[in-house]
């Protein structure tokens, strides 16, 4: 769950608590949700492979952090949201969305359900605040919605030796997925999560802001002998994409509702209300007039984004993210095709690479398996 490059200008760009530390790697940098990340250390191809073979850790402090507190606090965030917070139980962390009136997405996030008065939620960078204002708008007196962004580091630990790596530090890591716990290492407080955006077994770590410095290097010495490394939102990237996880702002936006992008399943379409539900339900009913599917080249070239897709030469639709793919060797896109082109997975359409046509299969994601659980 990240978002979006950012167009800030570059001195309104944040840097996260580790910036020194991934300079001092060698990391190379790019703007991101408003925030300087790094993009890559060793090579996008080396990372993304070191998370499929082995393990990988990842600075995604950029992320942000919120805290909605007070007297039936879980029930409120329940009411706004798309997922059913009662599907799961306190110490369990939940994928959800916070959609505009019309069914737009205004994020995904991840949101933990600490107990009846506190749930935590980790949005994307770049929509916090919104997230955080539209929340606090329509509160109740006695909840507090707090943006608790620079208070609190993400790193995450993604990759078969994961529980490993885990272990070595004396960390939880006997959880099940999208499990949750508050624990200490080296006397501070960390809450540790079963979740992550690789499709791989993994962790993500939340210690405090000015303690992420230690834990991180800690980490990248344990992840040393098995095999593992640092890992920037380059190989982030490929890996979500392999994957068919959505990227806010190309597969969820205020354009593209969760119906469209096949993401009914973090719905609680039973629930009496959420943000949407109108809109949402009468899209569901309807059938939506695009659907998001995965592409796999058939020949030599890498779709990209913001690609027109062709059948028969004639436009049904458009790449919304584009890669190529470290682990089956070719290019590979998501896309949103229109539904009244009747075409499902082995179909083949062309995406317009720069005027060149690629001749892509029409897949359903993940493009690889998922080894989440």
């Amino acid at each position: 769950m990240t978002e979006q490059s950012s167009e800030i200008r570059p001195s309104l760009i944040r840097k996260g608590p580790l910036h020194s530390r991934h300079a001092a790697l060698g990391a190379t940098f790019a703007p991101f949700g408003g925030w300087e990340m790094p993009v890559s250390y060793a090579g996008v191809i080396a990372e993304h492979t070191s998370v499929r073979e082995s393990v990988g850790v990842f600075d995604v402090s950029h992320l942000g952090k919120a805290s909605v507190t007070g007297l039936g606090a879980a029930a409120f965030v329940n009411r706004c949201l798309t997922n059913d917070l009662d599907r799961i139980t306190p110490g369990q962390a939940q994928y959800t969305l916070c959609c505009a009136p019309d069914g737009g997405v205004v994020d995904d996030l991840i949101a933990y359900l600490v107990g009846p008065e506190e749930i935590f939620l980790v949005p994307n960078a770049a929509n916090t605040a919104a997230v955080c204002a539209a929340l606090d708008a329509v509160a109740p007196a006695e909840i507090s919605v707090i943006d608790r962004h620079t208070e609190y580091a993400v790193l995450a630990v993604q990759g078969p030796r994961s529980v490993e790596l885990m272990a070595a530090l004396g960390l939880p890591h006997e959880m099940d997925y999208m499990a949750f716990g508050d624990t200490r290492w080296r006397d501070n407080p960390v809450r540790v999560c079963r979740t992550g955006y690789t499709g791989e077994l993994g962790y993500e770590l939340l210690p405090r802001w000015d303690d992420a410095d230690a834990l991180f290097v800690a980490l990248l010495d344990a992840a040393e002998p098995l095999g593992g490394q640092a890992c920037g939102l380059g190989a982030r990237d490929t890996l979500r994409t392999e994957m068919g996880y959505p990227l806010h702002g190309h597969e969820l936006s205020l354009d593209i509702t969760p119906v469209q992008a096949r993401a009914g399943w973090a719905v609680g379409w039973k629930k009496a209300e959420f943000w949407g539900k109108e809109a949402l339900s009468a899209e569901k009913a309807a059938g939506p007039a695009r659907q998001l599917w995965g592409l796999r080249a058939l020949d030599r070239g890498v779709p990209r984004a913001g690609m027109p897709v062709l059948l028969d030469g004639v436009g049904v639709g458009e790449t919304t993210s584009g890669t190529f793919s470290p682990s089956l060797k070719t290019g590979i896109a998501l896309a949103l095709l229109d539904t009244a082109a009747g075409l499902a997975a082995g179909a083949e359409v062309a995406v317009d690479v720069r005027g060149r046509p690629l001749r892509c299969e029409v897949v359903s994601p993940p493009f690889v398996p998922t080894h989440t659980r």
